[in-house]
């Protein structure tokens, strides 16, 4: 009879622990909020690159200061030309719904560099207000953009965002030498 009671104690004591463990599993918090989307994109930090570019390009380099923290950096790069003309400057980042924002910037030919940093968009009517200034408006299948031609540099802030948060963008941006 004390087998029989051993064997049951012992289910009897798995069967608690079971309840336990899916009590626990149930009641503890957990962070769903980072999503896979979220997961599979990701933070790039992108303040040594920015100074570095600062450095080496031809033009003052623009980069966001003050942005909220719901803009996420997912890649930056600069690239200097051989010739000394056609560096490109390069941030990309995703807004807070999750749509993709760039600034792009170059001393290239403004006319083959737009066409390529905007997938072909072409320039629409109307501009857009960003503090003083007036950026150009340009409308793709792929990307909408506002870009800026100024003396040596062409900006270009484009991607899938809405106008509105490519202009927020645009506002915060700092343009730097040095």
């Amino acid at each position: 009879m004390r087998g029989r009671q051993t064997v049951r104690d012992m289910v009897l004591s798995l069967a608690v622990i079971g309840v336990v463990v899916a009590a626990v599993y149930l009641f503890i918090p957990h962070d769903d909020s980072r999503s896979a989307e979220n997961q599979a994109v990701k933070t790039v930090d992108y303040r040594v690159e920015v100074a570095t570019a600062r450095r080496a390009a031809p033009y003052p380099v623009a980069a966001p200061q003050g942005l909220p923290k719901t803009w996420r950096a997912t890649s930056v790069s600069y690239k200097a030309s051989d010739d000394g003309k056609g560096g490109a400057w390069h941030l990309g980042m995703l807004d807070p719904e999750q749509q993709y924002a760039a600034i792009e910037q170059s001393d290239a030919p403004a006319k083959k560099f737009i066409r390529e940093v905007t997938l072909g968009a072409t320039k629409v009517e109307g501009k857009q207000a960003v503090g003083s200034k007036k950026w150009d408006r340009y409308s793709g299948d792929t990307y909408r953009a506002l870009v800026r031609r100024e003396a040596g540099v062409t900006t270009v802030i484009t991607g899938t965002a809405p106008y509105g948060r490519l202009a927020d963008l645009a506002a915060a941006l700092v343009a730097k030498k040095g």
